[in-house]
Protein backbone atom coordinates (compact mmCIF):
# COMPACT_ATOMS: atom_id res chain seq x y z
CA UNK A 1 0.00 0.00 0.00
CA UNK A 2 1.11 3.51 -0.30
CA UNK A 3 1.32 5.63 2.30
CA UNK A 4 1.42 9.44 1.51
CA UNK A 5 3.01 11.73 4.87
CA UNK A 6 0.93 14.67 4.13
CA UNK A 7 -0.54 17.96 5.32
CA UNK A 8 -4.04 19.29 4.42
CA UNK A 9 -2.99 23.11 3.51
CA UNK A 10 0.19 22.04 1.79
CA UNK A 11 -0.04 22.40 -1.98
CA UNK A 12 3.36 20.63 -2.38
CA UNK A 13 1.27 17.81 -0.95
CA UNK A 14 -1.34 18.46 -2.98
CA UNK A 15 0.50 18.10 -6.09
CA UNK A 16 0.93 14.19 -5.20
CA UNK A 17 -2.65 13.68 -3.72
CA UNK A 18 -4.01 15.10 -7.52
CA UNK A 19 -1.82 12.53 -9.44
CA UNK A 20 -2.77 9.58 -7.39
CA UNK A 21 -5.98 10.28 -7.98
CA UNK A 22 -5.65 10.89 -11.27
CA UNK A 23 -3.83 7.60 -11.72
CA UNK A 24 -6.68 6.00 -9.63
CA UNK A 25 -4.10 4.82 -6.88
CA UNK A 26 -4.75 3.26 -3.76
CA UNK A 27 -3.52 5.01 -1.22
CA UNK A 28 -3.38 5.86 2.82
CA UNK A 29 -2.95 9.42 4.16
CA UNK A 30 -0.58 9.75 7.41
CA UNK A 31 -1.06 12.90 8.55
CA UNK A 32 1.95 15.08 9.86
CA UNK A 33 1.65 17.59 12.49
CA UNK A 34 3.92 20.01 11.20
CA UNK A 35 2.52 22.67 14.27
CA UNK A 36 3.49 19.98 16.76
CA UNK A 37 6.63 19.64 15.55
CA UNK A 38 6.40 16.38 14.30
CA UNK A 39 8.78 16.76 10.93
CA UNK A 40 11.31 17.02 13.74
CA UNK A 41 11.29 13.61 14.92
CA UNK A 42 13.91 11.11 15.12
CA UNK A 43 11.64 8.65 13.13
CA UNK A 44 10.94 11.68 10.56
CA UNK A 45 13.64 12.56 9.78
CA UNK A 46 14.26 9.34 8.30
CA UNK A 47 11.94 9.54 6.12
CA UNK A 48 13.23 12.71 4.97
CA UNK A 49 16.48 14.39 6.59
CA UNK A 50 14.43 17.79 5.78
CA UNK A 51 12.19 17.67 7.79
CA UNK A 52 9.31 18.66 5.19
CA UNK A 53 6.43 17.11 3.74
CA UNK A 54 5.32 15.09 1.63
CA UNK A 55 7.09 11.93 1.85
CA UNK A 56 5.84 9.02 -0.07
CA UNK A 57 6.15 5.45 0.48
CA UNK A 58 5.48 3.07 -1.64
CA UNK A 59 5.89 -0.52 -0.22
CA UNK A 60 9.51 0.08 1.50
CA UNK A 61 10.11 2.17 -1.32
CA UNK A 62 10.60 6.02 0.29
CA UNK A 63 10.81 9.26 -1.93
CA UNK A 64 10.37 13.06 -0.43
CA UNK A 65 10.16 15.54 -2.49
CA UNK A 66 7.13 16.55 -4.41
CA UNK A 67 8.84 16.94 -7.93
CA UNK A 68 10.63 13.85 -7.31
CA UNK A 69 7.70 12.02 -6.18
CA UNK A 70 5.83 13.14 -9.07
CA UNK A 71 8.64 11.79 -10.99
CA UNK A 72 8.35 8.53 -9.59
CA UNK A 73 4.75 7.62 -9.89
CA UNK A 74 4.65 9.12 -13.23
CA UNK A 75 7.24 6.72 -14.39
CA UNK A 76 6.41 3.87 -12.46
CA UNK A 77 2.62 4.14 -12.81
CA UNK A 78 1.83 6.76 -15.22
CA UNK A 79 3.65 6.15 -18.47
CA UNK A 80 2.58 8.10 -21.84
CA UNK A 81 1.16 10.98 -21.28
CA UNK A 82 2.36 11.63 -17.95
CA UNK A 83 5.93 10.50 -18.04
CA UNK A 84 6.65 10.41 -22.86
CA UNK A 85 9.36 8.46 -24.21
CA UNK A 86 11.48 11.42 -26.29
CA UNK A 87 13.79 13.30 -24.99
CA UNK A 88 12.59 16.95 -25.58
CA UNK A 89 9.21 16.66 -24.39
CA UNK A 90 11.73 15.22 -21.03
CA UNK A 91 13.57 17.97 -20.89
CA UNK A 92 10.31 20.59 -20.84
CA UNK A 93 8.18 18.64 -18.07
CA UNK A 94 11.74 19.10 -15.97
CA UNK A 95 11.90 22.66 -16.33
CA UNK A 96 8.35 22.95 -15.74
CA UNK A 97 9.98 21.08 -12.29
CA UNK A 98 12.20 23.42 -12.24
CA UNK A 99 10.13 26.65 -12.16
CA UNK A 100 7.29 25.05 -9.19
CA UNK A 101 10.46 24.73 -7.13
CA UNK A 102 11.49 28.31 -7.98
CA UNK A 103 9.73 31.04 -9.07
CA UNK A 104 6.27 29.33 -7.89
CA UNK A 105 7.60 28.52 -4.71
CA UNK A 106 9.16 31.72 -4.02
CA UNK A 107 6.79 33.82 -5.89
CA UNK A 108 3.06 32.79 -5.26
CA UNK A 109 3.47 30.21 -3.03
CA UNK A 110 5.74 32.70 -0.42
CA UNK A 111 2.82 35.28 -0.73
CA UNK A 112 0.82 32.34 0.51
CA UNK A 113 2.72 31.58 3.04
CA UNK A 114 2.88 35.55 4.32
CA UNK A 115 -1.09 35.97 4.17
CA UNK A 116 -1.91 32.50 5.36
CA UNK A 117 0.33 32.18 7.94
CA UNK A 118 1.81 35.22 8.91
CA UNK A 119 5.53 34.14 8.03
CA UNK A 120 7.37 37.63 7.29
CA UNK A 121 9.05 37.54 3.70
CA UNK A 122 10.50 40.30 1.59
CA UNK A 123 7.49 41.03 0.30
CA UNK A 124 8.15 43.16 -2.84
CA UNK A 125 10.62 40.58 -3.72
CA UNK A 126 7.89 37.85 -3.69
CA UNK A 127 5.75 39.87 -5.32
CA UNK A 128 7.86 40.90 -8.66
CA UNK A 129 8.53 37.24 -8.83
CA UNK A 130 5.02 36.37 -8.67
CA UNK A 131 3.63 38.99 -11.09
CA UNK A 132 7.17 37.41 -13.60
CA UNK A 133 6.00 33.88 -13.70
CA UNK A 134 2.22 34.53 -13.98
CA UNK A 135 3.15 36.43 -16.84
CA UNK A 136 4.96 34.09 -18.56
CA UNK A 137 2.95 31.13 -18.04
CA UNK A 138 -0.44 33.10 -18.92
CA UNK A 139 1.61 34.04 -22.31
CA UNK A 140 2.58 30.24 -22.85
CA UNK A 141 -0.93 28.72 -21.76
CA UNK A 142 -2.33 31.32 -25.07
CA UNK A 143 -1.23 29.47 -27.79
CA UNK A 144 -1.32 25.67 -26.45
CA UNK A 145 -3.53 23.77 -23.49
CA UNK A 146 -0.86 21.91 -21.61
CA UNK A 147 2.25 23.09 -20.26
CA UNK A 148 3.91 20.43 -22.36
CA UNK A 149 2.85 19.12 -25.61
CA UNK A 150 -0.39 18.23 -26.23
CA UNK A 151 -1.57 16.76 -23.22
CA UNK A 152 -1.85 16.70 -19.28
CA UNK A 153 1.82 15.42 -18.09
CA UNK A 154 3.47 16.21 -14.43
CA UNK A 155 4.36 19.67 -15.24
CA UNK A 156 0.43 20.71 -15.57
CA UNK A 157 0.21 18.86 -11.86
CA UNK A 158 3.65 20.52 -10.38
CA UNK A 159 2.53 24.09 -11.18
CA UNK A 160 -1.11 23.88 -10.38
CA UNK A 161 -1.50 23.67 -6.77
CA UNK A 162 0.10 27.29 -5.81
CA UNK A 163 -1.24 28.87 -9.13
CA UNK A 164 -4.41 28.04 -7.99
CA UNK A 165 -4.37 29.10 -4.15
CA UNK A 166 -2.92 32.44 -5.34
CA UNK A 167 -5.73 34.33 -4.14
CA UNK A 168 -4.90 32.99 -0.75
CA UNK A 169 -1.93 35.19 -1.43
CA UNK A 170 -3.27 38.03 -2.15
CA UNK A 171 -3.22 37.64 -5.99
CA UNK A 172 -6.08 38.44 -8.14
CA UNK A 173 -5.60 35.33 -10.35
CA UNK A 174 -8.49 36.21 -12.66
CA UNK A 175 -7.36 38.67 -14.55
CA UNK A 176 -4.97 35.52 -16.23
CA UNK A 177 -7.58 34.72 -18.19
CA UNK A 178 -5.29 31.76 -20.37
CA UNK A 179 -4.22 30.32 -16.96
CA UNK A 180 -8.38 30.60 -15.90
CA UNK A 181 -8.57 28.58 -18.30
CA UNK A 182 -6.25 25.95 -17.95
CA UNK A 183 -7.62 25.51 -14.32
CA UNK A 184 -10.51 24.81 -15.70
CA UNK A 185 -9.17 21.63 -18.19
CA UNK A 186 -7.59 20.37 -14.88
CA UNK A 187 -10.70 20.19 -12.93
CA UNK A 188 -12.04 18.27 -15.68
CA UNK A 189 -9.90 15.66 -15.39
CA UNK A 190 -11.21 12.07 -14.13
CA UNK A 191 -9.84 11.81 -10.69
CA UNK A 192 -9.49 15.51 -10.00
CA UNK A 193 -9.38 16.34 -6.55
CA UNK A 194 -9.27 20.18 -4.80
CA UNK A 195 -8.56 21.42 -1.66
CA UNK A 196 -9.01 24.26 0.85
CA UNK A 197 -8.59 28.18 -0.90
CA UNK A 198 -8.26 27.01 -4.50
CA UNK A 199 -10.01 29.72 -6.79
CA UNK A 200 -13.53 29.32 -7.53
CA UNK A 201 -15.87 31.32 -10.24
CA UNK A 202 -16.43 34.53 -8.57
CA UNK A 203 -20.79 34.50 -9.13
CA UNK A 204 -22.19 38.37 -8.74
Amino acid sequence: MITLHDMTLSGNCHKVRLLLNMLALPYQIQPVNLGGGEQHSPEYLQRNPFGQVPVLDDNGFTIRDSQAILVYLAKRYGGVPWWPDDAYHLAQIAAWLSTAANEIANGPALLRVHHKFGRDIDLARAQQTADKVLGIIDRHLQSQDWLVGDTVSIADIAVYPYLALAPEGGITIGEYTNIIAWFQRIRALPGYVAMPGMWQVQIN
